[in-house]
């Protein structure tokens, strides 16, 4: 993934089934490749707040496969808003949780739909899938970004796994998922991009020491924990967490 807040690619994966993952998000910065997201509804996209740009500059990309190719399941829609976490830190990348608003309603169809948000913590050992359009090696002499979107499966790792790897670094509001021996990860364009766990948006891309690392696991925003803040209605219920005797099952 990133260190600091590069953009993220996809290292050890695959070619995604064409239009497999129908709520990934393409997002250009003034035509440049920028980010990732994920479609939540029709008129709001998830992403990462290190992603943020003014909204005029961006544009985002649903029914995307092949981003060099016009394939006519494209819709491109301009940004009326972006909202970061009010909490988020640019140091520590703690909270890198950003919602963009839509300028005009995507439409649904076979290429577009919406994922559903987390429900539930992520756990340790859940097999969860990740894509993106990021590189597919790191370094700055590489094959560049890819024209189709890449898929890879991965799991959870354990809060203990995560904490060897990033000590104080990794917060309760972030997990590791990945392979502690490398060779397989996020990197740089995949960012804000989806981590998919049973049908669920439970993961955003957010940061990792270089990209597949041995010993340096991607990290990823905990969703459950972020999406009450600007998604869920504000009510009486106690904070969401994802560890002690309030965590959901």
């Amino acid at each position: 993934m990133t260190e600091n807040h590069l953009t993220l690619k996809i290292i050890g994966g695959y070619d995604c089934p064409p239009n497999s993952q129908p709520w990934q998000v393409y997002l250009t910065s003034n035509g440049q490749p920028w980010c990732g997201g994920s479609l939540i509804n029709e008129r709001w996209v998830v992403s990462a707040a290190h992603c943020k740009m003014p909204a005029s500059h961006l544009t985002v990309h649903l029914g995307e496969h092949n981003v060099y190719v016009e394939e006519g399941t494209e819709q491109r829609i301009g940004a009326e808003k972006v909202i970061p976490h009010p909490k988020y830190n640019d140091y520590t990348s703690d909270n890198d949780f950003m919602l963009i608003q839509l300028k005009e309603p995507a439409i649904f169809n076979e290429y577009v739909k919406p994922i559903p948000l987390a429900t539930r913590c992520s756990s340790a050992g859940e097999q969860c899938l990740v894509s993106g359009w990021g590189r597919t090696e790191e370094g700055e002499i590489s094959n560049g970004n890819p024209s189709v979107l890449q898929c890879l499966k991965l799991p959870v790792l354990s809060k203990e796994q995560c904490v060897h790897a990033y000590g104080s670094q990794k917060t309760e509001n972030m997990f590791c998922a990945g392979f502690m021996k490398g060779g397989k990860d996020s990197c740089q364009g995949d960012s804000g991009g989806p981590v998919v766990c049973n049908g669920e948006l439970r993961g955003v891309v957010s940061w990792g020491k270089g990209c597949a690392e041995q010993g340096y696991p991607g990290v990823y925003v905990e969703v459950l924990l972020l999406e009450e803040v600007l998604v869920r209605p504000a009510g009486g219920a106690h904070p969401v967490v994802c560890v002690g005797p309030n965590a959901p099952v």
